[in-house]
């Protein structure tokens, strides 16, 4: 058992992790920057630490600053969640060097899979089935670039090489576009990651994005705790995430199933991790990349599980044998989450403020993280992700009328949130029979505003 956890993150997530390590009897230390210091994590924590000024790069991702702190305040392990370090296999690294558990894989599998390129090589090379992409370690110039798009054809998706989360990420259908929106993703990319080199893949229209939950421990024991479809998503980034998938069959389930877990097992991987696949609409999937970290959609596998992956996360860094066999995992009823952002429902601008009545609904079934209280200051200099709604019902038709129904019920004042938007998501028709892809959320844009000609002296109007 770990003596004592510091929690490399905040918001939902550090609050998420508190609740396990008190649940599994061990102390924590929350770390917060000045722009937190009154955030919810801060106040649950055994105890905390201010670790810098706001920017993120000054604090969360100030890694000889955590380290120090680890040291200091005598924690034994720490835990990165999600986002910020969670990644960073200079930090896991850093964490090894120093005597302390990092609660996740090893920084060579962090490194391994979150090099796309390579981690690409390696599925093939196994056959987990993989998108027709760019080859070799990357692409950093944009002749580069042309060069592999009229190998591959458009459409096509550039993407990071070394990170994930949307960044970097431009679908592009022609030259002109290539020429364009290359220089801004590989910008984004080095601003966010680091790093220049990007890569091509062939672009999949009307695709789904369907994930799968791997469980791994130190001993080559690794099983799937089943899919999650997450292809409700804007620019990229995940909006609305359910499970099971609707359209997978026990057969396709099953295929997909042992892909995950022979992909996460030719690595030797351990911990939590996440396999995301692109479904084609001719039944067909490709391997897209690994994520080495918990998932923020983590609960709707929780949900239908009954399994805490948190706790199960924190247990195998401790050295414990999986609890269970892949027989053993069952699944129960349809779960959905709903994320909700800070940002105007409309126009998705950051909505930061204070919150000046927080009102969370409830009722069987119905489970909500955030880190919101009245009078709390939603800063601007993170992530907007203010709180998780996720309901669980005995079949998807209810779970969709129970989203709806904690929708119309949670109240945050202050601030404008996307709830608005899931209320119309849910609505859809087309949603409500499963069927939609990855370019759903396109139906929902604004229109663009025509430009009116400007009036010409004596003509008619």
């Amino acid at each position: 058992m770990f003596k004592k956890l510091l929690v490399a993150n905040r918001g939902t997530i550090a609050i998420r992790i508190i609740r396990a390590c008190r649940e599994l009897g061990i102390p924590t230390i929350a770390i917060y920057s000045t722009a937190d210091k009154d955030a919810l994590h801060v106040k649950m924590a055994d105890e905390s630490v201010c670790i810098g000024p706001a920017a993120a790069e000054d604090s969360y991702l100030n890694i000889p600053a955590i380290i120090s702190t680890v040291l200091t305040y005598g924690a034994d392990a720490v835990h990165p969640g999600y986002g910020f370090l969670s990644e960073n296999g200079d930090f896991a690294e850093a964490c090894r060097r120093s005597g302390v558990n990092f609660v996740g894989p090893a920084a060579r599998h962090i490194r391994l899979m979150g090099d796309k390129p390579r981690a690409r090589r390696i599925m093939a090379r196994h056959g987990v089935p993989v998108l027709p992409g760019s080859e070799g370690k990357g692409v950093v110039e944009l002749r580069d670039a042309q060069a592999s798009a009229r190998k591959l054809g458009y459409p096509i998706l550039i993407k990071a090489a070394a990170g994930g989360g949307g960044k970097g990420m431009r679908i592009v259908r022609n030259d002109t576009e290539l020429a364009r929106f290359f220089p801004l993703a590989r910008a984004e990319s080095e601003a966010a990651f680091g790093s220049r080199t990007m890569y091509l893949e062939k672009y999949l229209e009307r695709a789904r994005h369907v994930e799968f939950q791997i469980l791994a421990d130190n001993y080559r024991n690794l099983i799937h705790l089943g899919e999650r479809d997450c292809s409700i998503q804007r620019r990229h980034q995940k909006v609305l995430e359910e499970a099971p998938c609707p359209v997978l069959t026990p057969k396709l389930r099953e295929r997909m199933g042992k892909a995950a877990v022979r992909a996460a097992k030719v690595v030797g991987y351990s911990n939590v991790g996440t396999i995301e696949f692109l479904l084609a609409p001719d039944g067909e999937f490709y391997f897209i990349e690994m994520n080495t970290r918990i998932q923020v959609e983590h609960g709707v596998t929780e949900m239908v599980t009954g399994i805490d992956l948190v706790k199960e996360s924190i247990r195998l860094a401790m050295g414990e044998k999986l609890r269970f066999t892949q027989r053993q995992v069952t699944y129960s009823g349809a779960a959905i989450e709903c994320r909700v952002y800070a940002e105007d429902p409309d126009t998705h601008l950051p909505s930061p403020g204070v919150v000046t009545n927080h009102h969370q609904p409830g009722g069987l079934g119905v489970r909500v993280e955030t880190a919101l209280y009245d009078g709390y200051q939603v800063p601007v200099h993170y992530d907007p992700l203010v709180a998780k709604l996720i309901v669980h019902a005995e079949n998807r038709a209810l779970a969709v009328a129970r989203a709806k129904a904690a929708l119309r019920e949670y109240v945050i004042d202050g601030i404008r949130t996307n709830i608005p938007l899931h209320l119309r998501i849910l609505a859809d028709a087309d949603f409500q029979r499963g069927d939609y892809g990855t370019d759903f959320l396109r139906r929902f844009e604004p229109a663009p505003v025509p430009v009116e000609a400007p009036r010409v002296a004596g003509r008619a109007s």
